[in-house]
């Protein structure tokens, strides 16, 4: 009876060295996980497995030597884009909005920055664009805008074009279909894309105004968006549920418009019946002239 006592014990004592183990293995491999951006596990052997998890804010400042950040307003849902070179503080910014101006500027000067370029994506029909009035605070500042918007500029942007700010650039890729001058703004390392009313978070822009043409977005999205890498990070000009970020992998998986095929896709954006932006008849009038338009 002893002698079974006495082996119960001894398993009861390997048992619980054995959690002790397993528990110090744990905590070494969350430490060591935690610096490489891992979520660890523990094999039978107690070894470490590691398990990549994505961690947007640091694919955003994948392009080594560029800041970025991503800025909101309230009323049209807009996302302004404030992209700029580390070393030599060259910046662009993306569609920004006429009620954020001063937000913007202060933003700039805070943070010591020279924009060169204010570039909006499209014509919008749904808010005021600043170029024009902070052209005026700027005196250096270029607005920059698709040669096919109709709408005046410093800049005309076409199919391959670069605007280049310090050691960094942004490609345009022309993407038609929510208006005839929608452009994508590609980084030069393909990680960051700002789509505009192109392509939006499981979602596209409109196409029953503005010569608006469903086959056109959707080829345009396909052919200019959806070819660049899966992990290449969509920064749409609008999201109205709150969501930031997507990726072209996501968007071609799971945007319940895009992942039909043409002719499905045609009917869909034909029949959403929505109603008009309700700034259009101000707004696109003045994004016309660079947003300066009865300011």
């Amino acid at each position: 009876m002893c002698s079974v006592l006495s082996r119960v014990k001894q398993a009861q004592r390997v048992a619980a060295l054995t959690l002790r183990l397993r528990a110090s293995t744990e905590s070494l491999g969350c430490a060591v996980a935690d610096g490489r951006r891992f979520c660890p596990g523990v094999s039978a052997g107690f070894e470490p497995l590691q398990t990549p998890i994505r961690r947007y804010c640091s694919r955003m400042a994948q392009s080594k030597g560029l800041f970025f950040r991503q800025l909101f307003e309230l009323e049209s849902s807009t996302y302004t884009y404030l992209l700029a070179d580390r070393e030599t503080k060259e910046a662009v910014l993306i569609d920004p909005v006429l009620e954020t101006i001063d937000r913007d500027l202060k933003l700039l000067h805070e943070l010591g920055l020279n924009l060169k370029v204010a570039v909006n994506t499209h014509c919008h029909a749904d808010h005021i664009t600043s170029t024009g009035l902070m052209k005026k605070r700027l005196p250096e500042l270029k607005s920059a805008i698709s040669k096919f918007s109709g709408a005046s500029a410093d800049i005309f942007l076409t199919e391959g074009d670069k605007i280049t700010f310090g050691n960094q650039y942004l490609t345009v890729r022309e993407t038609q279909g929510h208006t005839d001058g929608c452009i994508t703004l590609v980084s030069g390392d393909h990680s960051m894309a700002f789509t505009g009313d192109a392509l939006l978070i499981r979602g596209c822009g409109r196409t029953d105004f503005q010569q608006g043409c469903a086959k056109k977005l959707y080829e345009s999205i396909h052919q200019k968006i959806f070819t660049l890498p899966e992990e290449c990070l969509i920064y749409p000009a609008h999201d109205y549920l709150g969501r930031t970020v997507s990726t072209v992998g996501e968007e071609r998986k799971f945007n319940p418009r895009l992942t039909k095929n043409l002719e499905e896709f045609v009917n869909i954006m034909n029949n959403l019946n929505l109603p008009k932006p309700k700034k259009m008849g101000i707004s696109v009038p003045a994004n016309l002239v660079c947003g300066v338009h009865d300011i």
